[in-house]
């Protein structure tokens, strides 16, 4: 049988309609697509495909007005990325900073694994001015106490906030497999204490018939 390729299937980006919350997923969204699906398009057909994602209220004023500038030659953008760019600033900036910040104080482990609260943690700080010594602190600030305690009780602590995350998804798994044999552990436990009165009753039942 001959080989077939299999297209990857990249999702697309949500509409924009210039909330400050969504300017680094949708920019992010787009790049991902066009580097996926748009790489040999025109510039000018990658700008116009971002351009049909925003909408609503205000946005839509926003988009009419650069569309116009771009026929007209007002604005030239050699590359998608440089319009990207150009949408990050316009919305985003030091309102988007906040609302990153904003977001990072919200966050917490709770029930979720290491890995999936490391990636949640990843997206909220990428365009946040926390670095170094402060992204350590939030990070362990918002993981679950009890993966805090056996991270902080190691000999030699992590250096890098990368090094953090490894470690913690590291404890994290561990103390997962922990709990399930200690289930399964207490599972065979409660089913062997169910069986043993009925072989008790069974051999008292079998002394007290009468020997023929």
């Amino acid at each position: 049988m001959g080989g077939t390729s299999v297209a990857t299937e990249v999702a697309k980006p949500q509409t924009f309609n210039r909330i400050l919350s969504k300017v680094s997923r949708f920019v992010g969204a787009c790049k991902l697509y066009i580097r996926m699906r748009l790489r040999k398009s025109a510039v000018e057909e990658q700008i116009q495909w971002i351009l049909s994602y925003v909408q609503g209220g205000s946005a839509d004023i926003w988009k009419e007005n650069v569309i116009e500038e771009l026929e007209t030659g007002e604005i030239e953008f050699k590359l998608a990325g440089e319009f990207l760019a150009e949408i990050r600033r316009e919305f985003g900036g030091r309102n988007e900073e906040s609302v990153k910040v904003a977001e990072l104080k919200k966050i917490e482990q709770g029930g979720r694994t290491m890995e999936e609260f490391v990636q949640d943690f990843k997206r909220t700080t990428s365009e946040s001015s926390y670095k170094g010594c402060p992204l350590i602190e939030e990070f362990k600030q918002d993981m679950n106490r009890s993966i805090r305690r056996k991270l902080m009780e190691v000999e030699n602590q992590p250096g890098s906030i990368e090094q953090w995350f490894k470690r913690a998804i590291a404890l994290d798994h561990n103390w997962r497999e922990s709990r399930r044999e200690e289930e399964r552990l207490k599972g065979k436990k409660e089913i062997n204490g169910a069986l043993a009165p009925r072989s008790n009753q069974q051999g008292a039942l079998g002394q007290s018939l009468p020997q023929l």
